[in-house]
C-alpha cells in the first residue's frame, strides 16, 4: 500500500478530503482483495473494525474523489476496486450465480482489437468513445 498511498492522499488534498484511518484500510483492504469487492465483504474482511456505516460512508466518498470506482452489477449489487489509474486497465468476468468478480488483463492484441470494435460500434452512432469496461457474465469454476 505504500507505493499507492502518497498519490492517494496528494489527490485527496486536491479535494479537500483527509485521508483518515478508516479511509486508508478501505483502500488497502480492497487492494489486499484484488477485483471488485461487496461492501458486505469488505467488511467482513476488515474483521468488522470500521463501522459499517463508516465504511459506507468511505466507499461513497472515495469514489467521488475517484480512487474508487463502482460497477452496478447485473444482480443490483454494486462493488468497488480501485481506480484504473492505481491498478491499470484491465476488464471482469462476472459470476452470474454467486456473484464473484474476477479480473482479467487482455494482451496488447486483444486489447487493440476491442478498442477497434468500440470505435466501430460509436462511429456508426456519431458517438466519441473516450473509453471501455468489458465484462464477461459466465459461470465460476465453483459454480460450474
Amino acid at each position: 500500500m505504500q507505493h499507492i498511498e502518497p498519490s492517494v492522499e496528494k489527490r485527496l488534498a486536491a479535494e479537500g478530503i483527509r485521508l483518515t484511518g478508516g479511509r486508508r484500510q478501505t483502500i488497502a483492504t480492497l487492494a489486499a482483495m484484488g477485483g471488485p469487492r461487496t461492501a458486505a465483504e469488505i467488511h467482513s474482511e476488515t474483521g468488522d473494525s470500521i463501522p459499517l456505516s463508516s465504511l459506507y460512508r468511505s466507499l461513497a466518498v472515495l469514489t467521488d474523489a475517484g480512487i474508487l470506482a463502482s460497477h452496478h452489477g447485473s444482480d443490483g449489487v454494486i462493488r468497488f476496486e480501485l481506480a484504473e489509474w492505481f491498478t491499470g486497465h484491465h476488464h471482469h468476468l462476472v459470476c452470474v450465480e454467486c456473484g464473484a468478480v474476477f479480473d482479467v488483463i487482455p494482451t496488447a492484441d486483444q486489447e487493440r482489437r476491442m478498442a477497434r470494435l468500440v470505435e466501430e460500434m460509436a462511429a456508426g452512432t456519431g458517438f466519441a468513445a473516450a473509453g471501455h469496461r468489458f465484462e464477461i457474465e459466465g459461470l465460476c469454476s465453483k459454480c460450474r
